[in-house]
């Protein structure tokens, strides 16, 4: 007969109190020092993970009551239908609308997520790519990381920017002001306003005009470096030197009078 501190029983009973537990808690419960022993009793309960704390915490496989994203909190534990971290940072991406940059990841699950997307990254779970100037993780399969590419593309200019953006109120309107604008431009002056507002932007601000206005990236840099580097004249568009040197005109001598 088993010791009454063995008991399945003793461990679903904890549980159900305290929703979650640590091992070594459920250890105490159990009275044993074995973690197989702790092991054997979950496995025959049914028992969930946390992806938060490194999994460090356990509760019953029917406890969750988890939200439409599959996550269910207790106190600061969390946890996901979906399974570890690693399971749950592949799903997320996956069945993301537009991907998922670290920092809306983070957000959304509530945890580090840049050692998990990495780890994915590199065993070719996932896919990345730089758009606007930022890392984004989207899905390995073809068909769908087209269309999160083409959905994170399409997003409004704020969303787009993580780094830095034209303006903390930015918004479609402010985009159309933009395109607008610089339309009534000549070709050099599209170039070093393309330049002023990368330089703004700072890092990746080359790729995040280019994309805006629909330019090279280089047309973008150029411009750049020619506003902030002292190559632009105020009054003309021509260096000074520039152009056809200029003729000096000669004076047309009145032939003699003849003497009468």
């Amino acid at each position: 007969m088993a010791r009454p501190g063995f008991s399945k029983d003793s461990l679903r009973r904890f549980l159900q109190k305290h929703l979650t537990a640590t091992l070594d808690q459920l250890k105490s419960v159990l009275r044993t020092s074995a973690t197989m022993t702790v092991f054997r009793k979950l496995k025959a309960l049914g028992y969930r993970t946390s992806y938060s704390h490194r999994g460090k915490y356990y509760t019953l496989a029917s406890l969750p009551q988890f939200d439409p994203q599959g996550l269910w909190s207790h106190e600061s534990a969390w946890f996901s239908r979906q399974g570890n971290l690693l399971q749950t940072t592949a799903y997320w991406v996956e069945q993301a609308e537009a991907g998922f940059t670290a920092a809306e990841l983070q957000s959304q699950l509530h945890v580090e997520v840049k050692s998990p997307l990495l780890q994915l990254y590199r065993r070719q779970q996932i896919h990345r790519e730089e758009l606007g100037g930022i890392y984004v993780y989207l899905a390995t399969e073809p068909d769908q990381c087209q269309r999160q590419r083409v959905c994170r593309l399409d997003r409004p200019l704020p969303d787009a920017l993580e780094a830095g953006s034209l303006s903390t109120a930015a918004s479609q309107e402010l985009r159309a002001a933009i395109i607008l604008f610089f339309s009534l431009l000549d070709e050099r002056q599209r170039r070093l306003y393309a330049g002023l507002e990368s330089f703004k932007l700072g890092h990746g601000g080359d790729r995040q005009m280019a994309r805006l206005l629909d330019l090279d990236a280089h047309t973008v840099g150029c411009g750049r470096r020619e506003l902030f580097g002292g190559e632009v004249q105020p009054k003309g568009v021509r260096r000074p030197g520039g152009g056809r040197v200029p003729v000096e005109k000669k004076r047309r001598k009145s032939s003699p009078k003849s003497p009468d």
